[in-house]
């Protein structure tokens, strides 16, 4: 059955996405591990509660080959020690999948690596739009002190992998407090892809539906 066409109306203030059919969010006990300085995380989850960081609303109208998912993402402001607060992130488990994101509020950025470990990072602002090409890891992180909102959308068969950067122990960089602003640090934690597990990435983006 072919889909109707459908228009949502966004809320840039808190991501409200009208006509959703998906919801998740992510509580600060749910991204253990994800930052660096344990201790701090440890002490901000008790003083401050398990409060949701990040959630997400989508639209799924076929989960078939040749159709989209598109929704928003709302993230709270926050740092773990000197560490942005930040989404777990993930490279599509079809990976040459690619995915728009476009700030609706706030700033942050989007951090990107390829499976060989080269980064690169771009800011989000209201009205800008983000490109993330197939075989890219991604993560979004807000660097500013409002909530950061965008909107998303990508191929509805691309799927997520989120075990590519438990595995390599983080990504290759962090995104940090540096003054009034953010800087790129390196990941202490951080193990480059072996040639195998570099090629296993590409081998999921040769097979077509």
């Amino acid at each position: 059955m072919i889909p109707s066409p459908t228009s949502h109306r966004i809320d840039p203030s808190n991501a409200e996405l009208e006509g959703a059919t998906g919801h998740y969010s992510k509580k600060l006990s749910e991204l253990v591990g994800l930052y660096e300085d344990g201790a701090a995380f440890s002490q901000v989850l008790e003083q401050g509660g398990d409060e949701i960081v990040y959630k997400v609303s989508d639209v799924r109208p076929d989960a078939g080959h040749g159709d989209l998912i598109f929704g928003t993402t709302f993230m709270e402001p926050g740092r773990i020690g000197e560490e942005f607060f930040m989404t777990r992130g993930h490279i599509h488990a079809t990976a040459n999948r690619p995915e728009t994101y476009y700030g609706e509020s706030g700033e942050g950025v989007m951090l990107l690596e390829s499976p060989e470990g080269e980064t690169r990072i771009l800011e989000v602002f209201p009205r800008q739009m983000i490109y993330v090409p197939p075989f890219w890891i991604h993560r979004s992180v807000n660097t500013g002190a409002a909530p950061l909102v965008m909107s998303f959308c990508y191929p509805s068969d691309s799927g997520q992998d989120y075990s590519i950067i438990e595995r390599s122990g983080g990504m290759a960089s962090r995104i940090v407090a540096d003054g009034s602003g953010w800087k790129e640090a390196p990941n202490s934690s951080y193990r480059p892809r072996t040639a195998a597990e570099i090629e296993r990435v590409y081998e999921t983006g040769d097979h077509e539906q």
